[in-house]
């Protein structure tokens, strides 16, 4: 059995906070109900894909304070 991989369906999107820098990722939804992730500065290059539970895993710990401020 074979499964499809989840394909992005909606625009990448850059965080606001990041201003005008290139040195940042970019997100977007995927079909499964997770995201993709990409270098903002090749958006040719591959992106990484994350389940849906693994993107609120991360997303929780970054708004707890994991990764610091």
């Amino acid at each position: 059995m074979s499964t499809a991989a989840p394909t992005v369906v909606g625009p990448f999107v850059k965080a606001t906070a990041s201003g005008q820098q290139d040195a940042c990722v970019e997100v977007a939804p995927l079909s499964d109900g997770g995201r993709a992730v990409r270098d903002s500065k090749n958006h040719r290059g591959p992106h990484l894909h994350f389940a849906p539970a693994q993107w609120a895993a991360f997303t929780d710990s970054v708004k707890g304070g994991a990764y610091g401020s």
